[in-house]
């Protein structure tokens, strides 16, 4: 199938083959044929598999095929949790919509308001935002959702971890005259995303799909045995002066360990960048640069600092924390072997992380190879997750006429 399939406008067509696209992914098929019929999208497809573009496309052939006669505020709007996934969308819409001479704006936290302000004040055709910025707009009656045609929920599993349910539930609730929903999620775990489309969407089209096989062997996954910090420490060193590792986001599960971290790899002489949750704007988008750049190849992050980060040429993603959970994992390691590239997604695992090892290899049912550097070998054996203790019949009998003596 080529993108020239669907019924879309040769402008549209022209940006893509400008951009290098040539032929749609599997989400992209199943998504945006029945997306231009203005039906409800629920889908789930995993990080990197170009989600963005399918919803964006059916949302300006919209806007081609129904121009509007005034000015006035958003016909689609965009949610996203992060600043930077607002920011990439942003520039993705921008390319796409090159010719078509559309206003197309960001509204997020952490940058001054007047700005914002006055492009509310505006004409807007496309406005990407996040949740909690854009309510305030609402509040303070700066924005007015009432012309929004078209509503686009992405990342809508990290949107609900991120505690913004009901503030997009409110906006939905203001977008009352919309004529189309769109929810995109990396995972539908746990039925909160569900739950959450079951409010939001008419009628959806569910569209499920997993990285064709080929994909998921394009990241090749291990772990390597730590006996404690030191020792966790210098495997990371190891790790990351190694010729291939060309560009590594290196994941912790505090902001307090990336500060502490980042100075001991200086000392180490490994530059680093690094983004933490409670960054300001213009710092997180400094440190961002540096590493896209190549100023440094190493970049650390927590999980709130890093979504949103798209960037197509990472080679490794380093675990040095383990995840609380699987499905961050997945959302982890799905930030290398993007865009037909191969990943590697490393883990330093010590001994209390074996329960989580175990939970990862049941989630993805793919066991993680343990892999040694011999100059660094660990010296104590792997530990073994507590298991649930075994009821010994004996005790069960004791248990058994302790509770008949009390009845009587």
């Amino acid at each position: 199938m080529l993108f020239e399939d669907f019924d879309l406008d040769s402008r549209l067509l022209d940006s893509l083959k400008a951009m290098g696209h040539k032929t749609p992914t599997t989400v992209q098929q199943q998504t945006i044929p029945m997306a231009m019929e203005q039906r409800d999208i629920l889908a789930r497809a995993p990080t990197g598999t170009g989600k963005t573009a399918s919803f964006l496309l059916p949302a300006l052939q919209h806007l081609i095929d129904f121009p509007r006669r005034f000015e006035g505020q958003a016909r689609v709007l965009v949610l996203t949790p992060t600043r930077e996934l607002a920011s990439q969308i942003h520039r993705y819409a921008c390319h796409l919509a090159t010719d078509l001479g559309l206003n197309i704006v960001t509204i997020t936290g952490g940058v001054p308001y007047a700005p914002q302000e006055e492009a509310l004040a505006g004409n807007i055709d496309i406005l990407i935002a996040t949740p909690g910025r854009l309510m305030e707009y609402l509040d303070k009656k700066k924005f007015d959702a009432t012309e929004v045609d078209i509503l686009v929920i992405d990342e809508a599993d990290r949107m609900l971890d991120m505690g913004f349910s009901s503030v997009v539930q409110a906006i939905a609730i203001e977008a009352q005259g919309r004529k189309q929903n769109m929810l995109f999620s990396a995972t539908l775990e746990g039925g909160g995303v569900e739950r959450f489309a079951r409010d939001l969407l008419n009628d959806p089209l569910t569209v499920d799909v997993e990285a064709p096989r080929s994909e998921k062997a394009k990241i090749h996954q291990w772990i390597h045995l730590a006996d404690n910090k030191e020792h966790k420490f210098e495997l990371l060193c190891n790790i990351l002066r190694q010729e291939q590792v060309k560009r590594a986001i290196v994941f912790v599960k505090t902001r307090d360990v990336v500060a502490s971290l980042e100075g001991q790899l200086l000392k180490a002489n490994i530059p680093c960048a690094f983004m933490r949750g409670d960054m300001e704007q213009k710092k997180r988008f400094q440190a961002l640069g540096r590493f896209t750049k190549g100023e440094v190849n190493v970049l650390l992050a927590t999980d709130v600092a890093a979504r949103g980060i798209d960037i197509d040429d990472i080679t490794h993603v380093i675990n040095y924390d383990m995840p609380r959970s699987a499905d961050t994992y997945v959302h982890r390691i799905g930030r290398t072997g993007r865009a037909g590239a191969k990943g590697t997604a490393i883990s330093l695992a010590e001994a209390h992380d074996m329960r989580i090892v175990g939970k990862i290899e049941r989630y993805i049912e793919l066991p993680l190879k343990r892999r040694i550097i011999e100059e660094l070998r660990p010296k104590h054996k792997e530990a073994k997750p507590p298991g649930k203790k075994k009821v010994k019949a004996s005790d069960t009998k004791k248990s058994s006429k302790k509770f008949k003596k009390k009845k009587k």
